[in-house]
């Protein structure tokens, strides 16, 4: 009953969003570079930060009824801290949706909000002291390879949901690592989302307070994991999107581009904008091949080195195979047409 009335609660919710994003006119206008051809709505994922939200008062009234008092305030100060985080990074996150604020602002308040994760972590105890800069980096470039995936209908909802029901499976059936409604309210928010926009016309985009936001849930529950069972492996739970966002980094690093500008050269995008092929196809073929990959993460015991063998060679390969396919086909396509 509880879950249903977070259902109804962030349907109606979000349905408020969009008359306030029409009203204020909070918009994606199509360009040259977007893979949509009529203006939406932008800024749907704020469901993500409303889900936190409604965690935290729920979480915090069990705990009310259930724990001794010292319990309450420990656990509350924990989730304190990810939440603190999550409602920054979201917050700049959609002025950066309304305004497109300096780099310069954004790093700062990731920096922040990482520092808040971490914190959540207990990374400062727990890891020693050169492994902290490294989880700046590692977590500032998983948001950002987020974000910059986030281009077509359905595929970030899709991929985040195949990652928290993946994360859901190992926390009930394997290893508890967390409350599980801590990963149930997200997951339910995807659901959400993705009702309004895995759609051929979709009514809202996710924008980057969503992409980010989930991003950074789906960053915190998969460093608990991997603090809890001390074992990396589940860093593969990002496979796919990982392999797409470093190989475009490096193709537009060799042609000069600016990495940090909007493009068309991933390989979601050459399949919707020059193939053709339906968002919903694409999005669902790669949440399905993380899907397998996870299946095989979840029941594999070999040790990290022959995982990550099994698991990134045939991506890549595959991967190089597809996009340069594609792009000779570009070629000869445009080629004909001159």
């Amino acid at each position: 009953m509880q879950y249903l009335f977070i259902i109804l609660a962030l349907f109606i919710l979000e349905l408020v969003y969009f008359k306030i994003a029409d009203r204020y006119n909070i918009i994606d206008k199509p360009n040259h570079r977007s893979a949509h051809t009529e203006i939406t709505l932008r800024g749907g994922g704020i469901v993500f930060p409303i889900a936190f939200l409604m965690f935290f008062i729920t979480s915090t009234w069990g705990k009310l009824v259930h724990l001794p008092l010292h319990d309450q305030v420990a656990e509350n100060q924990n989730e304190l801290l990810f939440g603190i985080g999550l409602l920054l990074l979201c917050t700049i996150s959609f002025l950066d949706d309304l305004y497109n604020l300096s780099s310069k602002i954004r790093i700062v308040f990731h920096i922040i909000s990482v520092t808040l994760l971490l914190a959540f972590l207990n990374a400062f105890v727990l890891l020693p002291i050169w492994a902290i800069p490294v989880l700046y980096i590692l977590i500032i470039g998983i948001l950002n390879a987020y974000n910059f995936m986030d281009g077509i209908n359905g595929i970030t909802g899709l991929y985040s949901l195949v990652t928290l029901l993946s994360l859901l499976y190992v926390n009930q059936n394997m290893v508890s690592f967390v409350d599980g409604d801590f990963i149930i309210y997200p997951l339910i928010a995807c659901l959400v989302f993705l009702f309004f926009n895995f759609r051929k016309k979709a009514k809202c985009f996710m924008g980057d307070v969503g992409s980010m936001g989930i991003a950074f849930w789906i960053i915190a529950l998969i460093g608990l994991l991997i603090l809890k069972t001390e074992n990396f492996k589940y860093l593969f739970f990002l496979t796919i999107y990982g392999v797409d966002v470093v190989f475009t980094i490096l193709e537009r690093l060799k042609l000069k581009e600016n990495i940090f500008e909007a493009h068309r050269r991933h390989l979601y995008q050459l399949f919707a904008n020059e193939k053709k092929v339906s968002h919903l196809i694409i999005s669902s073929f790669y949440a399905m091949i993380q899907l397998l990959i996870n299946v095989f993460l979840i029941n594999s015991n070999f040790n990290l080195l022959f995982i990550s063998l099994i698991v990134l060679i045939p991506i890549i390969i595959i991967y190089l195979f597809l996009k340069n396919d594609l792009k000779k086909r570009v070629i000869i396509n445009h080629s004909k047409k001159n």
